[in-house]
């Protein structure tokens, strides 16, 4: 990129850039080299906005995980319409969607990062440990509403559901599963719950 050309919002312009990486090449072609030349700006201009490429990443992370607020609040939104198994199952299928899958590998990978990503103040494994809290809101919201039997336990169905869901999508190189098959995994952990 040229000298002197303003970038509007060089956070979301490398942050987009990162996903694009990450997309295309994976966890191992994420490097900041990777991310300036996918921006289309110099080297030097993730090192003017982020001390390090782990701050970057944290930065990245602290968005994903923003985003995920919005998604929660939509779904608890949703408690009390439509079918609890067909919420969940869009729930989890926009949730594993393949960049995500990507950063919780990348967060798992790299323990800097995760050091890093606790002290800002995040889940014990970011990203993984705000998922379960956002499908756990969703199952406490039904619950209340009578449409998930009192005495099911929340914290136990839900890090149920997203560890089954991630390595349903983890396991698919290249394609995400089917809606049914996210949809087994949800009524197979709720058979006792759902009322």
């Amino acid at each position: 990129m040229p000298t002197g050309v303003a970038l509007q919002d060089p956070h979301r312009q490398l942050f987009d850039a990162a996903v694009r990486v990450l997309a295309r090449d994976g966890v191992t072609g994420l490097t900041g080299r990777a991310v300036t030349a996918e921006a289309g700006v110099a080297k030097g201009v993730l090192h003017r906005h982020f001390a390090d490429f782990d701050a970057f990443l944290v930065a990245l992370v602290l968005d994903r995980i923003a985003g995920l607020e919005t998604q929660a609040a939509a779904l608890r939104d949703a408690a009390g319409t439509g079918a609890v198994a067909d919420n969940l199952t869009g729930a989890l299928s926009a949730l594993f969607e393949p960049v995500m899958v990507a950063i919780v590998v990348l967060v798992i990978a790299r323990d800097e990062l995760r050091a890093r990503l606790r002290a800002a103040g995040t889940a014990r494994l970011p990203l993984v440990g705000e998922s379960t809290a956002m499908i756990a809101g969703y199952l406490t919201a039904e619950r209340e509403r009578g449409r998930i039997a009192p005495g099911a336990d929340v914290d136990v169905l839900a890090p149920t559901l997203i560890g089954a869901a991630h390595l349903l999508f983890t396991e698919r190189k290249g394609s995400t599963p089917e809606p049914a098959a996210v949809r087994r995994i949800v009524t197979t952990v709720l058979a006792g719950a759902l009322r």
